[in-house]
This record gives structure tokens, sequence and C-alpha cells, in this order.
């Protein structure tokens, strides 16, 4: 079994850097938020290189009032790593500290029957551009920003011996696949064996699998977790309609849960795939049906046909990945809710879901109210959520997936 440091070469060795910033940036800094744009700082040195350590000094007597990770190829040119007000040294301990915090806040759903859980969730637990993910005795951590390869062997160890994990995946952003600094590889096993990049694990006694190599992002997307236990619950006899299903996280709990009849609809015909691999870890009595197809046009489909469904979740992917394309996020959003307002039976459950972050929370529970208020079909609203407890929001920008259910009441 090969140690961190026979895997991970990284050679740089991180300088101290002394950081001035306008008012602006001092306000971000000392509100606790993780970022520091390029166009906040005014004093820096020359010579700074991403992984640097930067030491930001504050107007008031030159105090410190934080530290954090220098990145040259970023607008987001410091990521925070501290800013409260106390000294502390960036080392070891520092992370190891920070990881140990972050576990702590995973134990109660850790208690549950599952198995698989987001341990650090980049910004939110002080990790910013770093995601670590834990399936089953997996752990994948996937990297976004060169800034964490001086420290990564140390965060890796930590990691693993926190989370029990007996194999360690490292998974690379594009961008981090293009980089000459280091010599890791996208899906590479850089401690333990992986028997095989297709892991099974457990979510509320539910079973999944991810491909820990391929799949997208760590594999799996664990921040619906508790979304879909609740729909699972509230699918029992009933028919189902999984929009964007992707590997059926929606559809495997309501079939695990004695739903009558589930439809997962989702442009990939590979994702679809995996989602009837996952149904069958489980026992169910149902019936699995696969759409693969543009989710506006079979939609539409679906309406000419007449068909209604009891529970539908429509959970798209992010429509505003910029600041331009909210207009047509939130316009896209709205078609959706009234394909769906048309697709729900009479009682019947509709999930509307968005992972837009740029599309803040109230402004999409609007969106949804409107387009319902306009079909004259009374409804309740029974829900309305965020994230899982292993993907904690620790800044604004950090709370991206927002949730709705709403139940007609005729």
């Amino acid at each position: 079994m090969a140690s961190f440091s026979e895997t991970i070469q990284t050679t740089y060795e991180p300088k101290r850097l002394a950081v001035k910033l306008n008012a602006k940036g001092e306000q971000f800094v000392i509100n606790g938020h993780p970022w520091v744009f390029s166009n906040n700082i005014v004093k820096i040195n020359d010579d700074a290189q991403t992984g640097d350590l930067a030491i930001i000094f504050g107007k008031n007597k030159n105090k410190v009032i934080g530290l954090g990770l220098f990145d040259a190829a970023s607008p987001i040119r410091i990521k925070m790593l501290h800013s409260e007000n106390r000294s502390v040294q960036i080392n070891a301990n520092f992370f190891q500290n920070k990881i140990e915090d972050a576990f702590s806040k995973r134990k109660p759903l850790l208690e549950t029957n599952t198995n698989s859980y987001r341990l650090l969730f980049g910004e939110n637990d002080g990790f910013p551009g770093l995601i670590a993910d834990v399936y089953a005795n997996v752990l994948v951590v996937k990297l976004y920003s060169e800034i964490w390869l001086p420290y990564l062997e140390t965060i890796l160890d930590s990691l693993q011996k926190t989370s029990g994990s007996k194999t360690v995946v490292i998974r690379l952003s594009r961008g981090l696949q293009q980089s000459k600094r280091h010599h890791l590889l996208d899906g590479e096993v850089v401690y333990g064996v992986l028997e095989d990049e297709v892991v099974q694990f457990v979510e509320h006694g539910v079973n999944f699998s991810a491909n820990v190599i391929k799949g997208h992002k760590t594999g799996y997307f664990l921040d619906h977790r508790d979304n879909r236990r609740q729909v699972g619950e509230w699918s029992s006899g009933k028919t189902v309609l999984d929009v964007f299903s992707y590997a059926g996280g929606f559809s495997v709990h309501a079939l695990s849960n004695g739903a009558k009849e589930v439809t997962s609809l989702d442009i990939s015909k590979q994702a679809l795939e995996i989602a009837k691999q996952n149904g069958k870890l489980n026992n169910y009595s149902g019936k699995h049906h696969t759409i693969a197809g543009d989710a506006f046009e079979e939609l539409k489909q679906l309406i000419k046909q007449n068909k209604t469904f009891d529970v539908i979740v429509i959970d798209p992917p992010s429509f505003a990945k910029q600041q331009s394309e909210i207009e047509l996020a939130k316009k896209k959003y709205a078609q959706l809710a009234m394909l769906g307002v048309q697709l729900t039976s009479k009682k019947g459950l509709l999930v509307l879901a968005s992972c837009s972050s740029r599309v803040l929370f109230q402004a999409f529970l609007d969106i949804n109210s409107q387009v319902l208020m306009k079909s004259n079909r009374p409804f309740d609203i029974l829900k309305k959520t965020q994230h899982d407890t292993d993907h904690p929001i620790g800044f604004p920008e950090g709370a991206y997936l927002k949730c709705g259910y709403y139940r007609f009441l005729g």
C-alpha cells in the first residue's frame, strides 16, 4: 500500500505574503466571507504564487485580520482559511482540527442507516476549492484549485484517518487536469486499493452505487439525500415521475418505499442505465420505466398523451452558471413548474428544485407560487428545504440548493 508521500509529488514550497486590502475587501474578511477578489487587493508581494500563505493586515494598527491561500489563476485571488480574532498556525494540526470539526457535524447523519456523506463541503467547512465525499469505505477528494497542492499530503492523511476510509481517490477539475504543477491523474487511487470503480453504498437504508472514477463530480450527488428520503416516504402506492433523474436518486427511493410505478426521465441513456442498476440493488415490486430525451420536450409529449402522476420531482441541473443567465434560468424554472402542474394528478405532489446559486431561494419559491396560482389549482406548500446536513451553509453563496413541496388540493 503506497503512502501519500509516494503518490502526491508536489515540489512547491509556499511562501508567506503580506497583504493589504481596500475597505470593501477588509469588510469581507472581518465578516468571515471566504473570498477576496483581485480588485480588493491594494498591496501584495510581487513574487506571489499559487499556494502561498496570504497574511492579511488590517488598516487598524496593522493587525492581522485573516489568513488565506493565494490563487494566481482565479479572480477570487485569496481563498480564506481563517478570519477569527485569534492567532493560529497554518500547519497539520490546523487542518486536522478543521477536519475533525467537520466530521463531528456529520455524526448525527451517520447514526442513521447511511454510510455515504460529504466530509468537506469546500468553503463552508473552511476548505475553499476542495470537496471530500465518502462512499462506504472509499474517500473521494475533488480538487478545484492548485492552492491545495503544497498541503495535499497532510490533508489527505488526516481525511483518511478521520473517516477510516480504506481507499482514497483523487478527482481533478478540468483546470487541474491541464495543470503542470503536479503529477496527479484524474481518478487516480492515491491510497489503498480500489477493487471496482463502481462503489456500493447506503443512504437511509436504500442501496446505491457511484462510479468514483468516471462519474460526475465525485460519482454521485449527496446534497438531495434528505429530499430523496422524504419523496420516498410519500411515494408508497403512488405513480412517480422523476425528471432530470440522473442516476435515479428519487426514483430508487420511491421504488424502495413501495411506489406502484416510477418513470425516470433524463437526456442521458447512460445515466438511465445506472438508475435501473441502482434500482436492482434493492427489493421492490413496482414497475420502473425510463424515458431518454430532452425534459422540456418529453414533458410536453406526456401532456399530449394525457398522462398524470401522483408524485413528480423536477430537479434540473444549474441553469445560471453566469450572472447573464439568471433571467433565462427563471423563465426555464417557470416553464418546468407549468409543465409539472399539468402532469400532477388530483391531490398529487409536485416537488420543484433548483441548484442555481445565482437564483436566490425566495426568488425560486416566488416563481413556483406565481405559476401554481395562475393554474387555478389550489395547493398547499408542505415543505421548503435546502441541502442535507452534511452540506452546511457557511456563507450566502454556499446556499445553492432549494426545494419546494407543493400538494394540490384537487
